[in-house]
């Protein structure tokens, strides 16, 4: 039987992996569809990353492809089974409030500081050098082992759509994307639009305070927004309406700024982005400013739309007001984020909601329900995309190597858990995502200041390394 020390093999390559990883997370690998080309289909950062990548691959022996551009593979060993290691290289957008460039990768109380870092760029060089250790030891194994590598994970997943269209499905696999120690079940993931159907008709209203000219907030269907913009005609008591928002933003205990640009009065308020998976880790910036509007008497043409927003979404992450709220033992709680949200007087308003469903949930009766209340509130639904839910019994012999290997790598019980995100396992027939957030970390996905600890960068490579063993041996 072969005994090897896996923590001490990664302390080896301790400052080759940090290297690696800085120069990783130094590239701004966020999708960008405005300057795609046919060589670069999610824009020129991602393609970046993702040859970076493959690159390092080549060079430390391994054998490795290109998928169009949108997916590629590492691979090394033999058989005619395979494992698969399925990580992302695109990064959601960096947002504001930095206290560093999120670009730069500077370490600073023994972590890295940038996008990225923990979502999912940090974890990837790690499984990359449990490969490249395992590879390195000559260890006999009977699987081949792959690490897919996709671009488009934080949008909609194009990179797994292609890349299965023209490659095999590993025979088991793991996703190094989300916590420690196994996720055995993922919530189905529903993106939609509710969007406003306008009315011709445009009564007057005498107590009109403001007309909205337009309202944006937020960018990725699955970040809680932290920035909202609104430019407004203030029709009575314009400075009534100043002190007034600027009292609101102080008992929210958000930070904001209103100012007259051109005769409009611009509102502008930041709140606290968080990972769409539970919007209550963050501040919805969108629908806190709404919520003022609403209650400062908005125009005719908008009111629906900002009373919509205050009286079925705001502080509502669960569907209760839209009569949607569900849960399961397996998986927990129906969450809802709204991701986008945007109004102009000539188009109308639109909604980009996230809603995260437990297992059990029937999703067919549920959007049913969504079009029934919309439709009363004027507002259809658009833009659907349903990524189902995902489950791997906790007998599975995946399962089982896994709880081993962690139990032996960290000394604590492997619990099994189940999480509203949605990761590349859900991909697979037979896949779990597997770290790299440990237990009683802070999880600071898509925020500010995104880090991951050195530690838990080199723990994370141990845990794969021997896990890869195990698994493929």
């Amino acid at each position: 039987m072969v005994h090897i020390n896996w923590s001490d093999e990664v302390v080896k390559r301790r400052d080759e992996l940090i290297q690696d990883t800085q120069s990783l997370l130094r590239i701004k690998s966020v999708l960008d569809e405005d300057n795609a080309t046919k060589d670069a289909p999610l824009g020129s950062g991602v393609k970046e990353a993702l040859l970076f990548m493959l690159e390092m691959g080549e060079k430390d022996g391994f054998n490795a492809k290109n998928v169009g551009n949108l997916a590629g593979y590492i691979e090394f060993g033999q058989g005619e089974e395979s494992l698969g290691i399925l990580c992302h290289v695109d990064v959601v957008p960096e947002g504001d409030g930095w206290s560093s460039d999120p670009f730069e990768a500077e370490i600073r109380d023994e972590k890295i500081f940038a996008r990225g870092a923990i979502d999912d760029k940090g974890p990837t060089i790690a499984a990359y050098y449990a490969m490249k250790i395992v590879k390195e030891l000559k260890l006999p194994l009977s699987k081949r082992v792959r690490m897919i590598i996709g671009t488009d994970e934080e949008s909609d997943w194009r990179c797994v759509e292609h890349y299965f269209e023209h490659e095999e499905m590993p025979t088991i696999g793991f996703a190094p994307d989300a916590d420690f120690p196994i996720i055995i079940a993922e919530k189905g993931i529903f993106d939609f639009d509710f969007v406003q159907v306008m009315s011709e008709e445009k009564a007057a209203n005498p107590d009109v305070k403001l007309e909205i000219i337009s309202f944006e907030s937020g960018r990725r269907y699955n970040m809680v927004p932290d920035f909202a913009k609104a430019v407004v005609h203030v029709h009575k008591e314009e400075t009534d309406i100043i002190q007034r928002y600027k009292d609101y933003v102080q008992k929210q205990g958000l930070k904001g700024n209103c100012y007259v640009d051109n005769g409009s009065l611009i509102l502008e308020l930041e709140g606290v982005s968080a990972h769409g998976m539970e919007p209550d880790q963050g501040k919805n910036a969108g629908l806190f400013l709404a919520r003022f509007i609403y209650e400062n008497k908005p125009d005719q043409q908008s009111a629906p739309y900002f009373e919509f927003a205050s009286r079925y979404l705001f502080r509502d992450s669960r569907g209760k007001q839209l009569g949607v709220s569900y849960s399961d033992d397996i998986s927990g709680e129906l969450t809802i984020n709204v991701g986008k949200m945007s109004f102009n007087h000539l188009k109308g308003g639109r909604f980009g909601l996230n809603l995260r469903y437990p297992v059990t949930t029937d999703i067919e009766k549920t959007k049913e329900l969504l079009e029934l209340i919309g439709g009363q509130k004027g507002f259809k639904i658009e833009k659907l995309s349903d990524s189902k839910p995902h489950h791997v019994d906790e007998n599975h012999e995946l399962i089982q190597v896994l709880k081993k290997v962690y139990e032996e790598q960290t000394g604590e019980k492997a619990e099994l858990l189940a999480i509203g995100g949605g990761t590349y396992a859900r991909s697979l027939t037979s896949g779990v995502a597997f770290g790299p957030l440990f237990p009683g970390r802070e999880d600071i996905a898509h925020q500010k200041d995104e880090y991951m600890y050195i530690d838990d960068l080199l723990k994370a490579a141990a845990i794969y390394a021997q896990a890869i063993y195990e698994l493929a041996k």
